[in-house]
């Protein structure tokens, strides 16, 4: 007998359990940030020499993390027209879609031939992949949030919410970790065929939440129906709850972009090879994946409002703490700081998902935080790791500067790298 499901509910109104809850919201969206975790991996470590030989190498994954980029500005047009239909006619039929559209982008990006091999047009259908897997992530992420959020008995829509941000975490380990495995590889091999291997993995893997998906509870319409159009209800109804929601997205984005993604590069630019700097990353999702269902229980008792801002505020002093321990060259330095990275993350993405779905209606729940939240991604999540990598490359090029001025002593000092760093600040 199918189960029925009433969008909005704050109460437990189905027999879904804990377990399937988190295997349809989370395992979904852990297969889709494996899908991006991959992705800005390969952009880091291997796409500069694959698609973009022509560039300085530094400035080649500047390239690639534009490419990275392009995917976000197709999420605000994902969120709108896939939210627009989940609240017309339900959440599962969009879910299962995204995750299809996803997995075969995600396969196709596996089977691309490389610039050698096609010139220009290796990287332009590179770029037009990434902004097809951009318009399905930008329902994504709404849909399962709301499954766990809709499902959740009172008082538990902060844990129940976080399936989602604990399936990121899941995502990037399980990203990172197949990364790992295939940089052990000769570099030659790397580069020629083994980087394609997650790709390839990851459609593959999207068939197994396809599968779970389109198992789902049929939602039942009771109460408010949706209107003709969504977006542009919540918009006239809710146009300060759009905009708080905005707001909230692009800070948490511009700095978790910075933490998943451009930490790979950093750690690479400080002389890390492509194992260690992936271990790193390793470290930290499993911190990340243990701390938000922690931050988002906290948000349940304490509220959501003090775990977002302390959080956010938190996380962004670390930074301060986090590049002299890694330019410090210690291996157990480093991997504390990836882990307080991590675990300060978790604390606004644990709690997000329940915070913007009590902001609207449930008539337009679907279309309200996929829009809003994927704009904010596309401001601050499609650009910090571009942004970052460019203010990098700066940085290097006043430090060969300094260094060419400065005497013997100074010369290839890598640990250094902090002083000159404050020195330009």
């Amino acid at each position: 007998m199918t189960q029925t499901v009433r969008p909005g509910s704050t109460q437990q109104v189905s027999s879904v359990s804990v377990t399937r809850t988190f295997f349809i919201s989370g395992f979904g969206t852990a297969l889709e940030f494996y899908d991006f975790i991959i992705y800005g991996l390969a952009a880091a470590l291997v796409f500069p020499k694959v698609f973009f030989p022509s560039f300085d190498p530094t400035v080649g994954t500047l390239v690639a993390f534009a490419a990275f980029g392009s995917g976000f500005v197709a999420r605000p047009l994902g969120g709108i027209v896939i939210g627009h239909f989940g609240d017309r006619i339900g959440r599962k039929a969009m879910l299962v879609l995204t995750l299809l559209v996803m997995g075969s982008s995600t396969f196709l990006i596996g089977c691309l031939p490389t610039y050698g091999a096609l010139g220009v047009a290796a990287p332009i259908l590179l770029v037009a992949l990434r902004l097809v897997q951009g318009f399905a992530a930008g329902g994504e992420w709404g849909g399962a949030s709301l499954f766990g959020i809709e499902n959740a008995p009172e008082g538990r829509r902060g844990l129940w919410g976080s399936f989602t941000s604990a399936g990121i975490g899941i995502g990037s380990l399980f990203g990172t970790g197949v990364f790992t495995l295939v940089t052990l590889l000769p570099q030659h091999a790397l580069e020629s065929w083994a980087w394609r291997v997650p790709f390839w993995l990851g459609g593959l893997l999207v068939l197994v939440g396809v599968v779970a998906r389109s198992r789902m509870p049929q939602e039942e319409r009771r109460g408010e129906r949706a209107p003709r159009v969504p977006i542009l209800d919540a918009v006239k109804r809710h146009p300060r709850q759009m905009l708080l929601a905005i707001g909230v997205a692009f800070g948490y984005n511009t700095l978790a972009y910075i933490g998943s993604i451009f930490t790979v590069t950093y750690a690479e630019e400080r002389g890390y090879s492509h194992t260690q700097s992936l271990l790193l990353q390793v470290a930290g999702s499993v911190a990340f994946m243990v701390a938000v269902p922690v931050m988002a229980l906290v948000s349940d008792r304490f509220g959501r409002k003090p775990v977002v801002i302390l959080g956010t505020l938190a996380y962004g002093a670390v930074f301060f703490g986090y590049f002299p321990m890694v330019d410090g060259h210690v291996m157990l330095l480093a991997t504390v700081a990836y882990v307080m990275v991590n675990v300060l993350m978790a604390a606004p993405q644990g709690c997000i998902p329940a915070f913007l779905g009590e902001q609207f209606s449930a008539a337009t729940r679907y279309s309200s935080i996929s829009a809003t939240y994927q704009v904010g991604a596309a401001l601050g999540g499609g650009t910090a790791a571009t942004t970052a990598t460019a203010l990098l490359t700066g940085h290097l090029d006043c430090a060969r500067s300094a260094s060419l001025r400065s005497s013997a002593r100074w010369r290839g000092r890598r640990s250094e790298s902090w002083v000159i760093w404050v020195r330009q600040l």
